[in-house]
């Protein structure tokens, strides 16, 4: 039985030749990001601004979102968002949050209970005070530097130190633009989403590392190849792999996002954007750094040496 392939063996595209057009790319793509954050900001949840949530359910027919947020506004609780969420009849109130503490929540849980509780199911009703939401945001705004601080130390002491500075800059490019994905869509922003933000972080810390195993495996073996044919190289041999583990990934996360429900459809979008950013870093950021940096196969030959490595058969050249 012949094995499912998604890329064809033996490749040899010249992916170094596209670096002219990915740095450029990836430098407005990321001051786009930085503008958005800074301007439009991110659409924080309820975990991190405080307030309460309410999920509704008509119980009959569509709800309709214009009659609910006029009722809901004129029961003096302040400002009222109401969002549609997966059915046509589901939707969710979000409360700033009340004067009065928790006796000034309750009572406005109260009014609303009064004046839908006829028409709507009340769901799921979840109430986050300011104080609470104020810790959440410095523990995971914390959690998150302390987990990329933790990243960049293993890139640093993993690779000599041109290949961790290529990996750290492909690392943080896609924080920033997977941080910008979520400034630009308004997707809402709560603790899945620094999940997401961290495994996006993994995923990509993972695509690097084979990468950079792969081209400081070749450049031991070829000597008088160039750094570009040497990388392309190294890409074209782990590109079966990276296609396989990327699609997989994508169609598990395609399921996760139209059947997972709301509460996890931000993470599961964030990590789709961000199979595709990581991906893309790896090849056409993280790489090619290596031919900015300098690098030459020559680096490694005490190391080869000292290992009693012996120079191979060249191959053919990858088209540059």
């Amino acid at each position: 039985m012949k094995l499912l392939r998604l890329a064809p063996e033996n490749t040899k595209f010249g992916f170094m030749r596209l670096r002219r057009v990915s740095y450029p790319l990836s430098a407005v793509l990321s001051i786009i990001a930085v503008t958005m954050f800074f301007t439009v900001g991110m659409n924080f949840g309820i975990d991190f601004r405080g307030g309460t949530q309410v999920e509704l359910r008509a119980k009959s027919g569509v709800a309709d979102l214009a009659s609910l947020r006029a009722k809901a506004e004129g029961l003096d609780l302040g400002p009222v968002e109401a969002q549609r969420v997966g059915a046509e009849s589901d939707v969710t109130l979000r409360l700033d949050v009340q004067s009065g503490g928790a006796q000034g929540e309750q009572t406005a849980i109260n009014k609303l209970r009064q004046t839908f509780g006829d028409t709507y199911e009340f769901r799921s009703v979840a109430t986050v005070g300011p104080r609470v939401s104020g810790e959440l945001v410095q523990s995971g705004t914390l959690g998150v530097v302390v987990a990329i601080l933790a990243v960049l130390a293993y890139l640093w002491f993993r690779f000599e130190w041109q290949f961790a500075v290529g990996a750290i800059i492909g690392t943080m490019h896609d924080l920033l633009l997977t941080v910008g994905f979520f400034s630009v869509t308004q997707l809402e922003f709560n603790q899945t989403s620094i999940a997401a933000i961290l495994t996006v972080v993994g995923y990509s810390l993972n695509e690097t590392v084979i990468v950079l195993d792969r081209i400081r495996e070749v450049m031991r073996k070829y000597k008088r190849l160039s750094t570009a044919e040497i990388v392309d190289m190294s890409v074209n041999a782990v590109l079966p792999r990276t296609i396989m583990t990327a699609t997989t990934v994508f169609l598990a996360l395609l399921a996760l996002f139209f059947l997972g429900g709301h509460v996890i459809r931000s993470f599961s979008a964030a990590m789709i954007w961000g199979i595709f950013v990581a991906t893309y870093s790896s090849i056409f950021i993280c790489s090619p750094m290596l031919i900015y940096l300098g690098v030459r196969a020559d680096a490694f030959d005490k190391g080869a040496e000292a290992e009693g490595e012996t120079e191979p058969q060249q191959p053919a050249k990858a088209q540059v």
